[in-house]
């Protein structure tokens, strides 16, 4: 079961092939004669257009768009996956590829490095984030776009590449460097942080369900176990679009004993029908702990998520999430292609079926909507909690989001806290531990000075509004009636962009603490600050430091 969506792209189906697999359709509940109509139409429809078209067809792009428009009317998971695009579709569903381990991204017409994992050869061989690439095996990719050069970035494991790049020093100015790496497998990491907050509650960050998700779980809290004498657990599972069912049911499994149903599958096939229990033995069962969730975590972390609270084994914290509750199988088409398609719907414990749309019932104009609340039904818990089915997972604790200020999406779309954090590497050997490290007021200050030559725009929400009302009075002729007022206000809310980097600088101080902590100590060096001034993880910690609080809450 993988949440991922994969593009369709130059499909090698041919039509008489399409014709002929009718044989093989399953008539249980469909008419033969209608998919053989249907499919004879287009046959013939499509032999028309070759033989009598004016202009040359493309028929590749052509098929692309039939079977795009075609599964588009049926779900968003169900897809076509080509030949050309099942390398990714493996790297998503394993988390595995061969290379040196780098995200990289466009700038100033450069591809660059903008994070190395750590552990793996980008980040041994010293490469930075902010390091342009300029040569590969001494070829020029100047002009390349990032899907060319990360072509030519993967190969063998323990092959050789050499990259010559660009970086910042201290003088503002670039030096040529030559970096030498051994590609290794690259095993893209579930867990990409996990550590012991406010001294004794292990905090475990979940960000996919590719391969050995579970695994890497389990040795994150046995890990955290060995060194401390715990108090509670957070699983952050906020962002997590899911992945495979498996990992979802041995993620559980480090919390509940063995042999607890996790989860039930049900489709319209016999096949596609079961119950998933648990199979190992698990880490911790007894130490209280909270989830994390957010509107971006879903299916099979909100399977995790929703077996969870109807074991009432945690409590969770944060705003309502997806509502995926569909299963997808993958099969085998002709020419190494291969179909992800949605055969069945999936159910946690307490019965209910988290699903928030439902794509057989469309509107008159096509649209599908989310399941209205009035419309939902009521489940119970293990110990007798109400619990409500079809629209994703409600929280015991709600929060409110994190509301980011348009100045901070501006800087931080425009690549300018980025850019910054680069400098400030260059500037600067070294830096405190993550867990510590603040920019001073005075750091901070440069920064503004830095930003204010730099060309931006942005539009604050009370401007927006503003323009609506404008809007809408213009149309309905009263705005000139308004006019002296609405002018007065707009001159007393228009901002002003030095003023706005001091009203939003603990917004911003944090993205840039985060980006520079980054350069010196990674993806870890990011987590630390984070967590720092993460509001969901502060009200968890709250949360299980009040037993009797998180006992009325899970009504024990």
């Amino acid at each position: 079961m993988c949440i991922l969506k994969t593009i369709v792209s130059k499909p090698k189906l041919a039509v008489l092939a399409l014709i002929a697999a009718v044989g093989s359709i399953s008539l249980s509940s469909v008419s033969f004669f209608d998919i053989n109509k249907n499919l004879d139409i287009f046959g013939t429809l499509y032999k028309e257009l070759n033989t009598l078209y004016v202009d040359t067809l493309d028929h590749e792009q052509l098929i692309t768009a039939g079977i795009t428009s075609m599964l588009d009317q049926i779900d968003p998971y169900t897809n076509y996956i080509s030949e050309d695009d099942a390398d990714d579709y493996r790297i998503q569903t394993t988390g595995k590829y061969a290379g040196i381990g780098a995200l990289i991204g466009t700038r100033d017409n450069y591809v660059i490095i903008t994070e190395p994992y750590e552990g793996f050869p980008a980040a041994k061989s010293g490469l930075q984030a902010g390091d342009k690439i300029i040569e590969i095996n001494g070829k020029s990719v100047r002009a390349y776009k990032t899907d060319d050069v990360s072509k030519l970035l993967k190969g063998t494991p323990g092959s050789e590449v050499t990259l010559k790049i660009k970086r910042l020093n201290a003088e503002g100015k670039e030096d040529e460097l030559p970096i030498k790496l051994q590609r290794e497998e690259i095993k893209i990491r579930n867990v990409p942080y996990y550590g012991i907050v406010e001294d004794s509650i292990a905090y475990i960050r979940l960000s996919n369900f590719t391969m050995r998700a579970g695994q890497e779980v389990h040795n994150a809290l046995q890990t955290m176990e060995n060194s401390k004498d715990l108090k509670g657990i957070v699983l952050d599972l906020r962002g997590n679009p899911g992945g495979l069912l498996d990992e979802a049911i041995n993620t559980a499994n480090v919390f509940v004993n063995r042999n607890t149903e996790i989860v039930s599958v049900k489709g319209r096939l016999k096949e596609d029908s079961y119950t998933r229990r648990t199979t190992g033995d698990a880490v911790n069962t007894k130490l209280p702990m909270v989830v994390l969730a957010n509107g971006n975590s879903a299916s099979a972390a909100e399977i995790v998520a929703g077996s969870m609270q109807d074991l009432d084994r945690a409590v969770i914290v944060g705003q309502r999430t997806f509502g995926k509750g569909l299963v997808q199988t993958t099969k085998p088409l002709p020419y190494n292609a291969k179909i992800k398609i949605t055969t069945a719907k999936y159910y946690i414990p307490s019965g209910r079926c988290i699903q928030a749309i439902n794509y057989a019932e469309r509107d008159s104009t096509g649209r599908v909507t989310r399941l209205p609340d009035s419309l939902r039904t009521a489940f119970k818990t293990k110990s007798g909690r109400v619990v409500y089915d079809g629209a994703g997972i409600e929280p015991d604790v709600i929060t409110e989001p994190e509301k980011i200020h348009s100045l901070t999406i501006t800087l931080y779309a425009r690549n300018y806290i980025f850019d910054y954090a680069t400098l400030y590497k260059a500037t600067h050997s070294t830096i405190s531990p993550a867990v510590k490290f603040s920019l001073t007021d005075a750091e901070y200050n440069d920064f503004v000075k830095w930003v204010a030559n730099k060309e931006y725009k942005y539009t604050t929400q009370s401007e927006k509004i503003l323009d609506d009302l404008k809007t809408a009075s213009e149309k309905e002729h009263y705005f000139k009636n308004i006019q002296v007022e609405f002018d007065s206000l707009r001159q007393q809310i228009i901002h002003d962009k030095k003023q706005d980097l001091y009203k939003q600088k603990e917004q911003i101080k944090m993205f840039l603490e985060e980006e520079i902590a980054s350069r010196y100590y990674l993806n870890s060096g990011r987590a630390e600050v984070q967590c720092r001034y993460d509001n969901d993880l502060k009200e968890a910690i709250k949360l299980l430091s009040e037993p009797a609080r998180m006992n009325k809450i899970l009504n024990k």
